[in-house]
């Protein structure tokens, strides 16, 4: 039987987020109903086949204790060849922006779809079926029409850009645009950065979107264009061709369905996305799939 150890001082003191208590508290629930799993509430670890956390921490991540936490179970776990579950923020935000259903995204060992484990093994279509179902979304037809191309920017400085500072990207991305293209650009910031200078980004023909909802700068949208982040998910979902300019582009979790080519960009692919979205959809749990042990039935087969 499998050893679990469920941590909270991965999360940070100042963090008043009950969701992010109650995830941890109720894959504990989940598991407890035919396996062995453990809370700890101290900043300690102890061995197990999967260690708990919220949350994820790269090698350029501060200091801080729950950084530092986080660091030293993902990195004990990895010493003895144990696995650390992975909970972030789901790819389906967009749809449901106060996260009323409570899905989360879950992954074995790294957030990177290249290097972390997402449960793809086996599709259970069910899976998409449910979430498109309380989330109300469908895949819509690709669109052949539209005017601007919407740029979506990450965090500055966030383990995603992988140390490319995000203004210097867009301006080269802007520029390699106009060579191309003269439709309108539409800069669409991260809206957790509050720190972004984005008067440092410049070009023709450009403005800066403060929607607050990235449903708003899709509409009659052409394109959109990544580095590797999750706005890429919900542009597919609404029929919006990607584009992901990551040279490490299987990073993305729009790489199955994505363009890379920027030379694309008035006659980009338009691949189906059915089996995309179905594998998506396996690694996404709301509460209840938590405490009733759905989300454990599938994990545990890959520990």
């Amino acid at each position: 039987m499998k050893q679990v150890r469920v941590y909270y001082a991965g999360i940070p003191v100042r963090n008043n987020k009950e969701e992010k208590k109650l995830v941890l508290q109720y894959f504990h629930q989940g598991v407890t109903l035919q396996g062995q799993s453990k809370e700890i509430t101290q900043a300690t670890w102890e061995p197990a086949d999967l260690a708990v956390l919220q949350g994820w921490v790269h090698k350029d991540s501060g200091r801080t204790p729950h950084l530092n936490f986080r660091r030293h179970v993902i990195e004990s776990q990895k010493k003895i060849g144990k696995h650390t579950l992975i909970i972030d923020s789901n790819l389906f935000l967009y749809a449901d922006m106060s996260n009323s259903k409570h899905y989360l995204r879950f992954s074995l060992n790294d957030v990177f779809p290249s290097t972390g484990v997402y449960f793809t093994r086996v599709i259970d279509k069910n899976r998409w079926l449910k979430i498109s179902n309380d989330l109300n979304i469908k895949l819509k037809p690709w669109r052949k029409s539209g005017n601007h191309i919407l740029i979506c920017l990450q965090r500055n400085g966030g383990w995603s850009m992988k140390g490319v500072d995000v203004c210097e990207w867009c301006n080269k991305v802007i520029k390699r645009l106009r060579k191309l293209t003269d439709r309108p650009i539409l800069i669409r910031k991260h809206p957790g950065d509050k720190k972004i200078k984005i008067n440092q980004i410049k070009g023709v023909n450009v403005r800066f979107s403060s929607a607050p909802n990235i449903k708003f700068d899709l509409e009659n949208a052409w394109a959109t264009i990544t580095f590797n982040s999750s706005p890429g998910v919900a542009s597919a979902i609404e029929g919006i061709p990607v584009f992901v300019l990551d040279p490490l582009n299987q990073d993305s979790q729009a790489f199955d369905i994505a363009n890379f080519d920027l030379h694309k960009i008035d006659n980009p692919n338009l691949p189906d996305r059915q089996n995309w979205i179905e594998k998506i959809s396996m690694c996404h749990f709301n509460f209840d799939d938590l405490k009733n042990g759905v989300a454990w039935n599938i994990i545990k087969e890959y520990i």
